[in-house]
């Protein structure tokens, strides 16, 4: 399954992009984001649960950023395992400065799943996608665009 899709922040590309690369922060507005392991610099384990339907599905990912070009270009390749289901992803996104507050980000990204998840789900994937992708970009978004110092890290 292939999306896309374009968000507008009001935040300067340099803000969005510092924090694209804290890897800390992206897990953390991540729908069902349970727990991140850092193996290097630019690779990680993370422990997601994701639920398509009646079929909940705890995946163990391995996940890395092959491509980085700063300010504009991120590739993020995940590759995951849970009993009895597969998930292999890759997604890109490109920022563009609309103004010195407003960052364009055009987001795709491939998702393949396989085993139970995706014979039992298939139907209500897209749908399931769409809305773990809106929960992303809705918290990315809040944090984003909300004032720094009223952030409790």
């Amino acid at each position: 399954m292939e999306f896309s899709g374009s968000q507008t922040i009001a935040a300067p590309i340099e803000t969005v992009w510092a924090y694209l690369l804290d890897v800390n922060k992206v897990a953390a507005c991540a729908p069902g984001f349970q727990s991140l392991e850092v193996i290097e610099p630019e690779h990680w384990k993370a422990l997601v649960s994701v639920g398509v339907g009646p079929v909940k599905a705890k995946f163990t990912l391995d996940v890395t950023r092959p491509e980085m070009v700063e300010p504009e270009k991120m590739v993020v390749k995940a590759r995951g395992k849970a009993p009895g289901s597969t998930v292999d992803l890759s997604g890109n996104m490109n920022l563009t400065s609309l103004e010195a507050n407003q960052t364009q980000m055009d987001w795709k990204a491939n998702v393949v799943v396989g085993g139970t998840l995706a014979s039992v789900g298939a139907r209500l994937m897209s749908s399931t996608a769409e809305k773990l992708t809106g929960q992303f970009f809705s918290c990315l978004k809040t944090n984003l665009q909300a004032p720094q110092e009223t952030k409790a890290e």
